[in-house]
């Protein structure tokens, strides 16, 4: 094992958090602003990249740090190492509501590309760089652009996604048909390309847009319910009506707000 052997447990259904249990020596990387709380044996160091060492003095580090702006992550991350004697815990928190992924390195083939701002933290010795799409239409229709997260190793790493995380192995030749936004993450076998909506109706009025994502195995897939953008422009259409309260498909909605006394 290249990669820190680290234990965890996931606390919490909608707004979790990862507790990692972290051996004497032993060290966790993750990502700027997902620090909740940690042990007294602790000790807190920020790194450019994550850790790993590959690339060599200091532009190399800053090289790679900033490629990890391209997917919108920070220039920093955090180390956290265990510098006592006895096992301690650091616990990270998801930035939203959703579930965390545990992502075991070692059996998934070593490598998983996720969507940009899902990585959360990981072992040390976890690469976390990033991954090019090569075809033209992925990379401007794909819903995730030409840049996507990449997590190598054979260590523990954790991706966060928003509302509820769908998990299916698919196998050689399977397609499966998402939505652009929904994708999480995939392992390296799984081919990741775009189509375009068929039927002029569906285009026009289906509200769906005019694409979606098609996966191809062999290998597995992680898909969200909620992407963050979509909750976040609900919850802006929500806020803009000014009264606090939508009657969706109703003409009486105002005459109800009256009724409400707002």
């Amino acid at each position: 094992m290249k990669s820190h052997e680290i234990d965890y447990r996931i606390h919490g259904e909608e707004l979790q958090a990862v507790e990692v249990e972290l051996d004497p020596s032993e060290t966790v990387v993750a990502e700027s602003g997902s620090f909740m709380m940690m042990g007294d044996g602790i000790e807190m160091s920020t790194i450019f990249g994550d850790g790993t060492g590959q690339d060599k003095g200091f532009m190399g580090k800053l090289f790679s740090a900033g490629k990890r702006m391209l997917t919108g992550e920070s220039l920093f991350m955090t180390a956290f190492t265990n510098v006592g004697s006895r096992k301690q815990q650091v616990t990270f928190a998801a930035p939203y509501p959703g579930k965390i992924i545990a992502l075991d390195l070692a059996g998934l083939d070593g490598k998983v590309i996720a969507q940009k701002d899902s990585f959360l933290c990981a072992a040390k010795g976890v690469t976390v760089g990033i991954e090019f799409q090569r075809k033209l239409g992925t990379g401007l229709f794909g819903g995730e652009g030409f840049i996507m997260q990449k997590l190598e190793g054979d260590g523990m790493a954790f991706v966060h996604a928003g509302g509820l995380v769908i998990e299916r192995e698919l196998q050689p030749g399977e397609v499966l048909r998402v939505d652009t936004g929904c994708i999480v993450a995939f392992t390296r076998g799984v081919s990741y390309d775009i189509e375009f909506v068929k039927g002029v109706k569906n285009i026009l009025f289906g509200g769906e847009g005019l694409f979606y994502a098609t996966l191809r195995g062999p290998g597995k897939v992680w898909t969200q319910t909620i992407p963050i953008s979509r909750l976040a422009s609900r919850i802006l259409a929500y806020g803009s009506t000014g009264t606090g309260r939508k009657e969706e498909g109703s003409i009486l909605g105002g005459f109800g707000d009256l009724l409400d006394g707002k």
